[in-house]
């Protein structure tokens, strides 16, 4: 399964934000990389340049490649409704983005590693495709036989996000994806119009 396994706290420090989640050496240095770092005086940014960035902060934020990505705009596109917003709930969509919402992991690359393991189950049945698209209404839980896993005990004891759209039962270790997120609810700071601009030329 392809995906990005580079450096993170290079990619946080380009955009300015730890896009990854938590990062200490990010804190340390939230400046843009390069030999000069802080000091380097940079231009103005062209149009293109922005809503480049954008795309690839969206494709790193939530781990999605090219391909995949580019698929998911089209099929946005051709969706009712504004094509920016829905490609957003696409992606909140996937399922290791559910599962790391819900706290099972610390990480949606961590989140995909579950998926990928066939620790998790959506409906009751396993399910080991990190970008199956979850419906409202499915029920997401952990297997088990994975439900003493230290990894996700210690994930869930971490977790302190409360998302509208999501129940969670830390005793049963099972969730609902109760409805799709409306734009304002999802926390990305991502601004979808420069990527619906960028793939519209």
């Amino acid at each position: 399964m392809a995906r990005y396994t580079g450096p993170k706290t290079k990619i946080a420090r380009k955009f300015g934000e730890a896009i990854f989640g938590e990062d200490k050496s990010f804190e340390k240095r939230n400046y843009p990389p390069g030999q000069h770092g802080a000091n380097k005086r940079r231009g103005k940014k062209s149009e293109y340049a922005i809503q480049l960035m954008e795309k690839q902060k969206a494709k790193f934020t939530y781990g999605v490649l090219e391909r995949q990505f580019r698929n998911m705009f089209k099929k946005a596109r051709a969706a009712q409704g504004i094509t920016g917003e829905v490609l957003l709930q696409l992606c909140e969509s996937r399922l290791d983005n559910v599962v790391f919402r819900m706290g099972i992991a610390p990480s949606r690359s961590g989140a995909r590693q579950l998926v990928s393991h066939r620790h998790i189950t959506v409906n009751g049945e396993v399910v080991n495709i990190p970008s199956y698209s979850v419906n409202a209404g499915d029920v997401i839980a952990v297997r088990e036989k994975s439900k003493s896993l230290e990894a996700i005990d210690r994930s869930l004891s971490n977790s302190s996000h409360v998302y509208e759209w999501i129940t969670w039962n830390n005793e049963t270790k099972q969730g609902t994806y109760v409805t799709i997120p409306s734009r304002l609810q999802i926390p990305e700071n991502i601004n979808e119009q420069y990527i619906v601009e960028l793939y519209s030329k």
